[in-house]
């Protein structure tokens, strides 16, 4: 009998180590990454540098589509606790309606237009960005931010 008690107290530590195991990584998780930030950044670095870096806007064109649709995504994805309030929530809706736009600037073909609205919806990204970050970490501060 005393080995079923002992094998049923050491099953329920179990469980409850790995309960709070759990409950600790979403935390981590929720706190220290947002994925769907990770994924616009990147296509962004890709679509923003050539252009800042020398006029080239083929890259941005490429990727407007896809801006659109990952901007939307993350629109309408949960947004971690520590960036969940109506200020994160405004400027996603903002970002989602400038790569929507974009898109439709970039099938003008206006070189002008369309660096000036890729240069809005950079700016916009790191609003955003900022705020995941914290202020006063600007574009130049300690994370690589492209």
């Amino acid at each position: 009998m005393k080995k079923t008690a002992l094998y049923s107290f050491l099953v329920c530590m179990i469980v409850f180590a790995v309960a709070c195991g759990s409950k600790k990584h979403e935390e981590v998780a929720n706190n220290d990454e947002w994925p769907e930030m990770d994924e616009f950044h990147m296509i962004m670095a890709d679509s923003f540098h050539p252009y800042k870096d020398s006029a080239y806007l083929e890259p941005a064109k490429a990727n407007a589509a896809e801006l659109a649709k990952v901007a939307g995504k993350w629109a309408s994805s949960p947004l971690p606790e520590k960036v969940d309030n109506d200020q994160t929530k405004a400027n996603l809706t903002q970002l989602k309606s400038d790569a929507d736009s974009f898109v439709q600037i970039v099938q003008t073909g206006d070189s002008v237009k369309i660096g000036e609205a890729l240069t809005a919806l950079h700016d916009q990204f790191h609003k955003i960005q900022e705020a995941w970050y914290g202020k006063g970490e600007g574009h130049e501060g300690g994370h690589d931010k492209h």
